[in-house]
């Protein structure tokens, strides 16, 4: 998939901030109704991410829910303070810490025995897809274990620059639109650039768009 350069690529990742920060309020309007859905929700389950869960781009907590099943606590970061303020009201009094913070410049203040994100990695750039997979393994115990949720769906309508490139265009409910970062990573190739990189982690579609992955450092 064709990358961008640096500059142009500063600024579509402002855009995709800005779009998510003015997603908050509607973010549940935009939802993927789409199958697979029910597989992915049964194969975190069936993963059970116990002890302290770090939850990376946790946007208004649709997962954060379901993570504190079996999580001691859960450490949830986002960039959006809109998101992040939905998030909290979702959970009420349970553990959890929100940190507001651009996953791409954050540093970890401890490690965990889970990392989550749930539909961020196709919104990572192919630029930046080694550098955030690094600060996984900074976020992670010696035997700490990943799970993530994502979809490769991309409508005719939001390839604004073409099938090759990493940039679609959204709109919000009155019309404004932003670019962002969507990569369409099919389940098999996304597995072996994994496995490049020193991660053991396997992906596993579902009936429809989604797919998951989970495993930890090789």
């Amino acid at each position: 998939m064709r990358s961008t350069d640096g500059e142009e690529l500063g600024r579509l990742l402002d855009e995709q901030a800005s779009y998510y920060q003015a997603l908050g309020a509607e973010y549940f309007d935009h939802g993927l109704d789409l199958p697979g859905g029910d597989e992915v929700d049964e194969a975190l389950e069936a993963f059970r991410p116990s002890g302290s869960v770090l939850e990376l781009a946790c946007g208004p907590g649709v997962w954060t829910g379901q993570l504190l099943r079996h999580a001691a606590d859960v450490t949830a970061v986002d960039a959006s303070p809109e998101m992040l303020a939905v998030a909290a009201a979702r959970v009420g009094d349970e553990p959890v810490r929100f940190v507001q913070a651009d996953l791409f410049a954050w540093e970890p203040d401890r490690r965990y025995d889970v990392v989550f994100f749930g539909f961020w990695l196709s919104h990572v750039p192919p630029e930046r897809f080694e550098s955030f997979w690094s600060l996984v393994a900074d976020c992670l115990k010696p035997d700490g274990r990943v799970f993530f949720v994502d979809d490769w769906y991309r409508t005719p309508d939001e390839l604004v620059e073409g099938p090759s490139s990493p940039a679609i265009r959204r709109q919000l409910n009155d019309g404004t639109s932003y670019r962002l970062v969507k990569v369409p990573h099919r389940p098999a190739d996304l597995e072996e650039q994994l496995k490049r990189i020193g991660w053991h982690i396997t992906v596993t579609p579902t009936d429809g768009p989604f797919y998951w992955g989970a495993g930890s450092r090789a």
